[in-house]
């Protein structure tokens, strides 16, 4: 088994930024992509960004890249999430997410294990 547990979410006004951190425990060494998704009020919940748990290799849904940025500290294991730029459309509860099947996994339902989510508001 593998636990996740995310924090640094909240609210910022747009145009701020904010990092989330993902703690990963148990298990580690099975995890092989970690993601982070995310669900907007009323919505489905959609894929953010991954990185592979050993590598340098990562993957942003396109209509994020350039303002989000994933990274991982694996002495500490810990994913991120750095935010810029924030816009009132970002607005979701964000899920860290681990993968044990491979890298290049981009849905939701190829990951095996979930956090239990962080609120992000971002105010116009």
């Amino acid at each position: 088994q593998v636990q996740l547990v995310e924090s640094g979410g909240g609210s910022v006004q747009a145009g701020g930024s904010l990092r989330l951190s993902c703690a990963a425990s148990g298990r580690t060494f099975t995890m092989s992509t970690m993601g982070w998704f995310r669900q907007p009020p009323g919505k489905e919940r959609e894929f953010v960004a991954a990185i592979k748990w050993s590598g340098s290799s990562t993957y942003y849904a396109n209509s994020l890249k350039g303002r989000f940025t994933i990274s991982r500290d694996n002495a500490k294991n810990v994913v991120y999430l750095q935010m810029n730029s924030l816009k009132p459309e970002d607005t979701a509860v964000y899920y860290c997410a681990a993968a044990t099947s491979g890298w290049g996994r981009w849905q939701a339902s190829e990951y095996d294990y979930w956090g239990q989510g962080t609120q992000v508001t971002v105010s116009s």
